[in-house]
């Protein structure tokens, strides 16, 4: 373990043990010119978002005398034609809230089976709104109207939960950064209407969803009652999210933001660097779009490669041959390159501002040089000798 600490302090290997080199670099990443394709979370604040936090004016938010904060929901507000827009700690939180306002204890919420606010927000549908969830299948996270409709509870049997959202993800993490046919949303929001039901968008990733079809944030909000943007993935905000909706809405919104402990006194510099991720960064999503489109054709040629979803945004998720995420990432680590297993047998890559051109292009020849055989590490071990 010394000699690790030894290597990574001058640079040099100590061992010429070529597993023990290789391990050695899996223990120790400074040795390598890091891609880090984990998740658009670790984005990190460039020089201008730094310095519009430092910059920001700030006041307390509880009490609603936050400049920054104050500007950065006036400015969400209109963006998406709402009337009021509320700035929340997480887009957990901002979808968790959401549904506790549309929802009562006892109520039924319909979502995707692979929905994020199913999965990966800690049960909190249960937890926060003692509510159950009605799961829709659909390819790759997205269902229809028609089902909606079939799956909605006759109010009048008191045996049945009352059905009173529905939440959409757009675009859709485990569905490969899927975009949603607007169409299906509307015909969806019909459904809701007619049934007297709230209809939620988790977009959490929304920005690069638009970025795609063209739409302007406040024709799509058209749809929703209420939408959850977060700020701290592809806009790069080290922290935040925001909900639009209704006056109505955002009242209550802010009364169970309180009783979630998410009131913020000074945050106006959290709010100053999502309010620049908002303005400059969503412009610039196109770029992680055309990287993740490239190595998804990369992958799609490479032999290692069985199955791989459509590539719409900046998500890629894939199937190795070996049906084994972990063999996988045993594969890559050592070549620098970080990723997370999608379950047992999927992979994914995400892609951010933090992942610039040359390191897109490194990718590329490393896994076009990837060779899952004896010699797995070849390639990589070529490499490191011609640097």
């Amino acid at each position: 373990m010394l000699d690790q600490w030894k290597m990574k302090a001058t640079g040099k290997r100590e061992s010429q043990d070529s597993a023990y080199f290789c391990w050695d670099l899996k223990m120790n990443t400074s040795m390598a010119n890091i891609i880090d394709l984990r998740s658009d979370t670790f984005t990190v604040p460039s020089d201008e978002m730094r310095k519009a936090m430092f910059e920001a004016q700030v006041g307390d938010d509880v009490f609603g005398e936050d400049p920054t904060v104050n500007a950065l929901e006036t400015y969400a507000a209109e963006l998406f034609g709402m009337e009021a827009a509320l700035f929340c700690a997480s887009g957990t939180q901002s979808n968790q809230i959401a549904i506790n306002v549309h929802t009562r204890p006892g109520d039924e919420v319909i979502c995707s089976n692979i929905a994020h606010v199913y999965i990966y927000e800690g049960g909190g549908i249960a937890l926060n709104s003692g509510s159950s969830v009605r799961l829709l299948d659909g390819p790759r996270g997205m269902f229809t109207a028609e089902q909606v409709k079939a799956n909605i509870n006759n109010r009048a049997d008191v045996h049945l939960p009352n059905t009173s959202l529905v939440c959409t993800e757009d675009t859709v993490n485990k569905g490969g950064g899927a975009i949603w046919d607007f169409n299906e949303i509307l015909k969806i929001q019909e459904v809701c209407k007619a049934n007297g039901m709230a209809l939620h968008c988790d977009g959490a990733r929304l920005f690069n969803a638009l970025e795609e079809t063209k739409m302007t944030p406040a024709e799509y909000a058209k749809a929703y009652d209420s939408i959850s943007i977060c700020l701290s993935k592809g806009l790069s905000a080290p922290v935040g999210s925001f909900l639009v909706g209704s006056k109505e809405f955002i009242l209550k919104a802010r009364r169970r933001r309180k009783t979630m402990g998410g009131g913020m006194r000074q945050a106006g510099f959290l709010a100053a660097a999502g309010l620049h991720g908002m303005q400059v960064e969503r412009f610039r999503l196109h770029e992680d779009h055309a990287h993740a489109k490239a190595i998804g054709n990369v992958l799609s040629a490479m032999p290692y490669c069985a199955e791989i979803m459509p590539v719409e945004t900046n998500i890629v998720i894939w199937r190795p041959t070996s049906n084994s995420s972990a063999e996988m990432i045993e594969k890559l680590t050592p070549l620098g390159i970080k990723c997370f297993p999608f379950g047992p047998v999927w992979l994914r890559f995400v892609f951010h501002r933090n992942v610039t051109p040359q390191q897109v292009q490194e990718l590329i020849e490393k896994l076009q040089g990837l060779k899952l055989n004896d010699g797995d590490f070849n390639f990589f071990f070529q490499r490191f000798e011609d640097s």
